[in-house]
């Protein structure tokens, strides 16, 4: 189970860093449940409201010169007999330098009956600073 989560998740971020919006929708379930928290502030939303967040980030990055995706894994859990949360970190890049806050992915994947992961559920806690998301450790 782990080996064929482990490229899936290779995929999901390779995507991520290309901005591929077409192929992100092919990774997300049309069930994609999340919750973001940003300060005082959450935030519930489905799969359209993801989808357009998501479109904003890539068309930033991606019409942006000299910018791209930091994206960095802290850890895998598997959860479930068919189901895997993968935590990452991510923030923006430019010129070489990262942005000085990042947000917190805990990002839960299912495997459908054919066998593909996808993304279901998330968990984002956002405007993390740096310094807190370098001592992440999972133990």
């Amino acid at each position: 189970m782990l080996s064929t989560f482990r490229e899936s998740l290779e995929h999901f971020k390779q995507i991520w860093r290309e901005s591929s919006l077409e192929e992100l929708k092919q990774v997300m379930s049309m069930d994609y449940q999340a919750r973001e928290v940003r300060g005082d502030e959450i935030v519930d939303f489905g799969y359209d409201q993801s989808i357009m967040g998501w479109e904003q980030g890539f068309d930033y990055v991606g019409g942006t010169e000299n910018v791209e995706w930091d994206i960095k894994e802290v850890g895998v859990l598997p959860l479930k007999e068919e189901e895997c949360m993968a935590i990452l970190s991510a923030t923006i890049r430019q010129d070489g330098t990262s942005l000085e806050t990042a947000n917190l992915f805990f990002h839960t994947f299912q495997q459908n009956e054919e066998g593909d992961w996808k993304l279901v559920r998330s968990y984002i806690e956002a405007g993390i600073t740096k310094e807190n998301i370098h001592s992440l450790q999972v133990t």
